[in-house]
C-alpha cells in the first residue's frame, strides 16, 4: 500500500497533510478508549511497542511486491486489531510505517501522510464494523472463519480504495492509470484471501495461552468476551 512516488506530487500532496491530521485523530480516539477501558496508558505503550515492531517487520521481512501503482504488503491489520486492540493496531501502524521509512525507504517520506491516512482510516472503520459482527459474548480468540474474513476484506477494501484515491486524485482517469489502479486492486485479492487464514492461526494459538489471559500486553477482548 505504499503508494509510488510521484503518484501524487507537487501542490496536491497538501491534501495528504490534512487526510493524515484526520487519521491522526481517529487514532487518539482509538488510543483514548484503550487508557479508558483496556489497560490504562502502560498498558497502551506496551502493546505499541510490540505492535510499531512487528508492523515493521511486516514491511521488511514478509513478501512485498510493487505492482501497479503501490506495492502489495501482508499488514495484517485485522490481526493486530484482534490480538492488541484498536489503539494499539492504530500507533503501531503509525509508527511502524515512520520507522520503516526512516531506516529503509527515506523516499517514501513525503508519501508519509498519504500512507498513514491509507493505514489508519480503514482500521477505524474496521474497529466499528467488528462491533457489528462479533457479538459481545464472544472473546476475539473465538471468532469464526466468517467473521475474520468480513474484517479483514473491509480493511482491504478500504486500502485499495484510499490508494484508488490517491491516483486518481495524482493523475487523473487516464487508461494507463486506470489501468494500473486496476491491478494493484486484483493483486490485493491475494491479501483478502490469506489474512483471515492467517487471523485464526494466531489466534488459535492464542487459546493455547490461557496463561496470559490477565495480561495487559493483550487487548482484554481476545480473551474475555464484553460485557452487554
Amino acid at each position: 500500500m505504499h503508494i509510488e512516488p510521484g503518484v501524487v506530487d507537487g501542490a496536491k500532496i497538501t491534501l495528504s497533510y490534512a487526510t493524515a491530521a484526520g487519521a491522526f485523530g481517529l487514532a487518539g480516539k482509538l488510543a483514548y478508549d484503550t487508557i479508558k477501558n483496556d489497560g490504562g496508558i502502560v498498558s497502551l505503550a506496551a502493546r505499541t511497542v510490540a505492535t510499531t515492531a512487528l508492523v515493521f517487520s511486516f514491511f521488511e521481512v514478509l513478501p512485498h511486491h510493487s505492482i501497479g501503482v503501490s506495492e502489495v504488503h501482508f499488514i495484517l491489520g485485522s490481526t493486530l486489531f484482534l490480538i492488541f486492540g484498536g489503539g494499539a493496531a492504530a500507533l503501531g501502524l503509525a509508527f511502524g510505517l515512520l520507522v520503516q521509512g526512516l531506516l529503509f525507504a527515506p523516499a517514501d517520506l513525503p508519501q508519509y501522510g498519504i500512507n498513514v491516512t491509507t493505514l489508519l482510516v480503514p482500521l477505524f472503520a474496521m474497529s466499528l464494523l467488528a462491533r457489528k459482527v462479533i457479538p459481545n459474548g464472544t472473546a476475539y480468540k473465538d471468532v469464526t472463519y466468517a467473521q475474520a474474513l468480513a474484517l479483514s476484506t473491509s480493511y482491504q477494501a478500504g486500502i485499495v480504495a484510499w490508494v484508488a484515491f490517491w491516483a486518481f486524485y495524482g493523475q487523473g482517469f487516464g487508461a494507463e492509470n486506470l489501468a494500473q489502479v486496476g491491478l494493484f486492486g486484483a493483486a490485493y485479492m491475494t491479501v483478502i484471501l490469506v489474512e483471515p487464514v492467517l487471523d485464526l492461526a494466531v489466534l488459535a494459538l492464542a487459546k493455547n495461552f490461557d496463561r496470559f489471559k490477565y495480561s495487559t500486553l493483550f487487548h482484554n477482548r481476545l480473551y474475555t468476551a464484553a460485557s452487554s
